[in-house]
C-alpha cells in the first residue's frame, strides 16, 4: 500500500512525460522552444495591446500559464498563451473600466481567474463531452466574425486615432467621427507594415523561393515578422519617430510578474463578468481542444478532454494571480511548435525561458517599437481565421450547419461577441431539434436472393401486396412522435391493398412515454382499419421498457426476431408464435 501511495504521489508531482522523457528529443525540443519564444514575443505584445493592456502583460501571460500547462496539460505539443479571441473578449468585457488602467489590469487578472476556475471545475466534473455540442458551423462562424472585429479593432493603432467599439457598426461610426484626426506618419507605417506582413504570409513561397531553397525560404518567411520588428525598432530610434506623433511601446518594466490577490468587485461587476467568463471558458476549451486533439490524432497519442479542461483551468488560475489575462491554446504558435520539431512540453518550458530573458534583458530594446507595427501584425495574422472553406463546405453538404455559421458570424458583427455566440448556439440547437423532429422513415423491400431489406426508392427490391414494411431510423421521443405517426399514416394511405404493417426497430434505442402513447394509438387505428401492427428487431433494452406496456400487451400483431422471419410468417401463414426481443 505504501508503494502504491508513493507511485500516485509521484505521478501527481512529476508528469508522465518527464518520467519517460527520451534524451533524443532534447535537441528538437530546445530548437522548437527557442523558435516559438522568439517569434511570439511581438505577437504576445500585440495581443496584450488587443486586450487593452500594456504590452508587457502579453509577456506575463506567456510565462506562468505556459509553464503550468506544460506541467499538467493534456497535450504534449500544444503551445498555450495569449490568443486573439480571448484578447478581444477581454477588451470587450472590460470596456467600462478602460479609463482606470490599474483597475482594468486587475479586472483582467480576475477574468483569468474566473475562466480558469470554470474550466478546472468542468474538468473535475468530467464535462469534456460538452465540446460535442458545439457544431463546427458555430465555432467557425464565431471565430470568423471575431476575426473581422479584431481586424477593425486594430485600425486605431495603424491610424493613430481613438477608434473604438464592440460591433462592426460601432467601429465604422467611430472611424467616421475620427477620420480627421488620422496621424499620417502612423498610417504610412501601419499600412506599409500590413502590406509587407500580408505579402509574407500569403506569397512568401513565391517571394522567398525565387532566390532561396525551399527549406531556407520557409524559415525566412517565419522569421520575417521578427526581422521587421528589429528594423522598425532601429528606424524608430534613429529617426525619432515619437517626434512625429507616432506612438511607441515605451519602457517595458523589467523583472517577473508580481503576485497579486485578485480584486474583489461589486456584485454588479461580478454579474457583468460572469457571462463573458463562461463564454470565454467555452471558447478557450473548444479552440484548444480542437487543436490539441487534431495533433494528438496525427501523432497517435491519447487525448483526454477532461485533462485539457483541468490543464487550461490551472494555467489560467495561476495567471490570475500573476498579472495575466485569459489564455488558451494558439493555432499559429502550436503549428510553429510542431513544425519546429517539438516532441514534448519541454519545448514550451524553453519558450518560457525566452520570455523571462526578454523581461530581464531585452525590455529596453523593444521600447521604441511602434504600436502601428503590432496592429499591422495582428491584422495580417487574423485574416487566416476567417474560415470561408468551412462555410462553402457546409453550404454544399449541410445547409443547417451553414445557417449556424452565418448566424454566429453576423451575430458577432452586428451584436458583438457574446450575443453572436449565443445566437449561433441557439440556431444550432434549433437545427438539431428540427432534425430530430423529422426522422427518416423508409418503406423497404427485400433484396432478391438475400435476407436484407432496403429502401424501395433506392434499390430494386421485392415487395409484398399484403405487407407494408417500414424502417424507423431514429429513437422515438416527444419531439418526433407526431411526425413518425404522420409519415406512417401517409404510407398506409399509399398502400390500400396491404393489411399488415411491419415496423423495423433496429435503429430505435429509446421510446419515451409520448412515443409509447403514439404507438398505442397507431395500433388502435390499424385495428379499426382491419390492419395488424408488427415489430421486428426490437433491441433488448427497448423491450425491457415496453414489454409490460399496452404497446406489447395489446399489440394486434407479433414481435419478430428478424424482418425476414416476419415476412415468411405473414406471407405464408404458419403456426409460429410471436418471438421475443433479443
Amino acid at each position: 500500500m505504501k508503494g502504491s501511495f508513493s507511485s500516485s504521489f509521484l505521478s501527481l508531482i512529476v508528469p508522465n512525460w518527464v518520467r519517460t522523457y527520451a534524451p533524443e528529443s532534447l535537441p528538437t525540443d530546445i530548437i522548437a522552444g527557442l523558435v516559438v519564444g522568439i517569434l511570439v514575443i511581438p505577437q504576445s505584445l500585440g495581443y496584450a495591446v488587443l486586450a487593452g493592456l500594456p504590452p508587457v502583460y502579453g509577456l506575463y501571460a506567456a510565462i506562468l500559464p505556459v509553464l503550468v500547462y506544460a506541467w499538467v496539460g493534456a497535450s504534449n505539443i500544444q503551445a498555450v498563451g495569449p490568443v486573439a479571441i480571448t484578447a478581444i473578449m477581454t477588451a470587450s468585457s472590460l470596456h467600462p473600466y478602460v479609463d482606470n488602467t490599474e483597475q482594468y489590469a486587475m479586472m483582467a487578472s480576475l477574468l483569468a481567474l474566473m475562466v480558469g476556475g470554470m474550466l478546472w471545475l468542468a474538468g473535475r466534473l468530467n464535462l469534456g463531452w460538452i465540446v460535442q455540442f458545439i457544431s463546427r458551423g458555430v465555432s467557425a462562424g464565431f471565430v470568423s466574425g471575431a476575426a473581422i472585429l479584431i481586424f477593425f479593432s486594430q485600425l486605431k493603432y495603424i491610424t493613430g486615432t481613438a477608434i473604438s467599439g464592440n460591433t462592426l457598426l460601432q467601429y465604422f461610426s467611430s472611424l467616421k467621427q475620427h477620420i480627421t484626426t488620422v496621424n499620417l506618419p502612423t498610417l504610412l507605417i501601419g499600412s506599409g507594415a500590413l502590406l509587407l506582413f500580408i505579402l509574407n504570409r500569403y506569397a512568401s513561397s513565391i517571394i522567398w523561393a525565387s532566390w532561396l531553397s525551399p527549406a531556407y525560404a520557409k524559415w525566412v518567411g517565419r522569421l520575417f515578422p521578427l526581422l521587421l520588428v528589429i528594423i522598425a525598432i532601429i528606424a524608430s530610434t534613429s529617426g525619432h519617430w515619437t517626434d512625429y506623433g507616432i506612438q511607441v511601446i515605451g519602457t517595458v518594466p523589467s523583472g517577473f510578474p508580481s503576485f497579486h490577490l485578485p480584486i474583489l468587485p461589486s456584485v454588479h461587476d461580478m454579474l457583468q463578468l460572469l457571462p463573458t467568463a463562461a463564454l470565454m471558458a467555452l471558447i478557450a476549451f473548444v479552440s484548444s481542444s480542437s487543436v490539441a486533439s487534431t495533433y494528438a490524432r496525427l501523432r497517435g497519442e491519447r487525448f483526454d478532454a477532461n485533462d485539457e479542461l483541468k490543464g487550461l483551468g490551472l494555467a489560467n488560475i495561476a495567471g490570475g494571480f500573476f498579472q495575466s489575462f485569459p489564455v488558451a491554446g494558439g493555432f499559429s504558435r502550436t503549428a510553429i511548435n510542431v513544425d519546429s520539431g517539438a516532441q514534448t512540453p519541454l519545448a514550451s518550458i524553453v519558450t518560457v525561458l525566452v520570455m523571462v530573458a526578454t523581461l530581464l534583458v531585452l525590455g529596453a530594446l523593444i521600447a521604441p517599437l511602434p504600436y502601428a507595427l503590432l496592429g499591422a501584425m495582428i491584422m495580417a495574422s487574423i485574416l487566416s481565421l476567417v474560415d470561408i472553406s468551412t462555410l462553402r463546405a457546409a453550404w454544399q453538404h449541410d445547409r443547417l450547419d451553414a445557417l449556424s455559421f452565418l448566424s454566429a458570424f453576423f451575430g458577432v458583427l452586428i451584436f458583438g461577441l457574446n450575443t453572436g455566440l449565443v445566437l449561433g448556439l441557439m440556431v444550432s440547437f434549433a437545427s438539431l431539434i428540427w432534425q430530430s423532429s423529422q426522422p427518416h422513415i423508409a418503406v423497404v423491400g427485400q433484396l432478391a436472393g438475400t435476407e436484407h431489406f432496403r429502401n424501395v426508392h433506392r434499390h430494386d427490391v421485392i415487395t409484398y401486396q399484403n405487407l407494408l414494411i417500414m424502417r424507423i431510423d431514429e429513437s422515438l421521443f416527444f419531439g418526433n412522435s407526431e411526425s413518425v405517426h404522420q409519415q406512417i399514416q401517409a404510407a398506409i394511405n399509399n398502400h390500400p391493398n396491404a393489411n399488415e404493417l411491419i415496423l423495423i426497430m433496429a435503429a430505435v434505442n429509446h421510446i419515451d412515454l409520448t412515443a409509447q402513447e403514439m404507438l398505442i394509438t397507431l395500433n388502435r387505428e390499424l385495428v379499426d382499419m382491419g390492419w395488424r401492427l408488427h415489430f421486428s428487431f426490437i433491441k433488448g433494452p427497448v423491450m425491457d421498457v415496453i414489454e409490460h406496456t399496452p404497446i406489447i400487451q395489446q399489440l394486434s400483431g407479433q414481435v419478430f426476431m428478424s424482418t425476414i422471419k416476419a415476412v415468411q410468417t405473414l406471407t405464408y401463414p404458419t403456426t409460429t408464435k410471436a418471438s421475443s426481443s433479443p
